[in-house]
């Protein structure tokens, strides 16, 4: 997997594992976002570990993020996206998708997805459109999963 590090002024986009602070990713998503809220740490932790994370960082301080579930030949799914507010008119976003998108290991994919509620016109500029054909996908979807109310699993509902 190619590394990344790209600084432009006083800010920087990395891969960089090491330099992610996922205490900062986890309040953001579990307190601020609307994808996610309630995500326990160590969810937010197991994500990061199991995707190619893209840090977006003022210093050393963590203002947005993203990452990317993929095979890295077919498949590339985006999620947890995002620049903290502060931040926000400075082009970080459209940079951010200029990285992503323009990653080494990501190139040639036959297929990549999101799920977002108000960025569409951000995301359009990189070539993303509505799905083509949306009967063909299917989903289970939780989005109570971290929540007191999350519908029991087989699992938890054994006495």
């Amino acid at each position: 997997m190619e590394e990344l590090t790209i600084t432009r002024g006083a800010y920087t986009i990395t891969t960089d594992k090491s330099r992610l602070d996922l205490n900062a990713v986890h309040q953001y998503l579990s307190k601020q976002s609307y994808w996610s809220p309630n995500i326990p740490l160590e969810t937010v932790q197991n994500a990061a570990a199991h995707s190619l994370t893209f840090a977006v960082l003022y210093g050393n301080e963590q203002v947005g993020y993203a990452r990317v579930i993929s095979d890295y030949s077919i498949f590339a799914y985006l999620g947890d996206v995002y620049i903290l507010e502060a931040h926000q008119g400075q082009g970080l976003s459209k940079w951010l998708m200029e990285t992503i998108m323009g990653h080494p290991d990501l190139q040639g994919l036959r297929r990549w997805v999101l799920a977002t509620r108000d960025a569409h016109g951000l995301y359009a500029q990189y070539g993303w459109k509505p799905l083509a054909n949306p009967s063909i996908w299917m989903e289970v979807h939780n989005p109570d999963v971290y929540s007191d109310t999350a519908t029991p699993t087989k699992e938890s509902a054994v006495p």
